[in-house]
């Protein structure tokens, strides 16, 4: 249990810290950083998706309980969200400049 309070923990204060970081962000690059978000969301599934593959897990996927399986698949499809979603946000921002 302590060890969840510890990842918690730690996911708060990251989320509060990247909250105002990005915050003071300019606007005019508000669309690189959310190109570079996507890419590091891209990653996250790779590594997801690694990480579930019976071959890449140590163990093996049998080990993981029900929770960690629901939880993992919850953060691939959370991510992919934010991929796709993201990506056709800069997409059309960026049309915004085409001629």
């Amino acid at each position: 249990m302590g060890e969840i309070g510890l990842m918690l923990g730690i996911f708060a204060v990251t989320s509060a810290v990247s909250y105002l970081l990005i915050s003071w962000v300019p606007q005019r690059l508000h669309t690189p950083l959310m190109s570079f978000t996507n890419a590091i969301s891209a990653v996250t599934i790779l590594g997801a998706l690694l990480l579930f593959s019976t071959d890449a897990a140590p163990a093996g996927i049998a080990d993981l309980s029900a929770v960690e399986i629901v939880l993992g698949g919850l953060a691939v499809a959370l991510a992919a969200f934010n991929l796709i979603g993201g990506f056709a946000v800069t997409d059309r921002m960026t049309g915004m400049f085409k001629r």
